[in-house]
């Protein structure tokens, strides 16, 4: 019977793979259209410009020719959000907390490599395995969230239209339904985590369901159509540890015309 190095270094994992196989999110991003990024504010750390996005262009998390995972730039300044979501949160969020999962990503894949080649612990298989899970969710997941966002009034809020409206007011009700039980879900997710809408594929019916952390209690196979952040560090500055006050807040700014099209993308496989 083959060891566990054996078994490791013939079942080599492709980065690509990796996007893949990290659940909620990885599905979503081809051609959706998205929101271009636009220049970021001269102060703190400078956001990072994936090739290419001077021009129109998809959403890019991964970067083919380094073979590494990317950050995103935000699709806009850090004080549009506002007074919904300040700047230094905004700033903090994006500059150090997303960054930080790209790089435990990266980091977690590059050590299987390691230990796939015999030169690392092949008893932290385990531990690096949940790390590419942890860090690939909370990755794929606020490339996402950035992009559910749109400042007030500049494609964000108002409510859903098209087939979204339609499949919300079946689900759910009505629109207002809908909106005071994500409300609910997101403000009662213990701990840190999200509240998503998703489409269940084998139903093709609309959940909302939570998620702790970045990725435990999702529904394997399910796709995104909006997500709130309710880790604290998605609020904490504005709010202090009024949660509520910031889910409440949250229907400003989401960006209806791009949930829509991911429910399109979802629906359509």
């Amino acid at each position: 019977m083959a060891n566990q190095d054996d078994a490791l270094r013939t079942s080599p994992l492709d980065r690509r793979e990796a996007l893949a196989a990290l659940g909620l999110a990885a599905a979503a991003f081809p051609t959706l259209g998205l929101a271009q990024p636009t220049p970021q504010p001269a102060k703190g750390p400078p956001i990072a410009v994936i090739p290419g996005s001077a021009a129109p262009a998809d959403l890019k998390v991964f970067d083919e020719a380094s073979g590494q995972f990317v950050l995103p730039a935000l699709p806009y300044a850090f004080d549009a959000l506002e007074p919904h979501i300040d700047a230094k949160t905004m700033e903090i969020h994006h500059d150090k907390h997303h960054a930080a999962y790209v790089a435990g990503l990266n980091k977690a894949i590059a050590e299987l490599a390691r230990i796939r080649a015999a030169a690392g612990d092949s008893s932290l298989v385990k531990h690096w395995a949940n790390q590419v899970s942890f860090h690939g969710a909370g990755h794929i997941n606020h490339s996402l969230f950035w992009q559910m966002m749109a400042p007030a009034g500049k494609g964000g809020g108002g409510s859903p239209r098209g087939a979204l409206a339609d499949a919300i007011q079946k689900a759910f009700g009505s629109y207002e339904q809908f909106l005071a039980q994500f409300k609910a879900t997101a403000t009662s997710v213990e701990g840190g985590g999200w509240g998503w809408l998703v489409v269940e594929p084998w139903s093709r019916q609309l959940l909302l369901i939570q998620g702790e952390k970045q990725q435990d209690l999702m529904v394997t196979g399910c796709l995104p159509v909006l997500g709130i952040d309710v880790w604290e560090h998605a609020y904490y500055l504005k709010y202090q540890n009024k949660r509520a006050d910031y889910v409440n807040a949250f229907p400003n700014l989401i960006n209806w015309e791009f949930c829509g099209k991911l429910y399109d993308r979802a629906i359509a496989r």
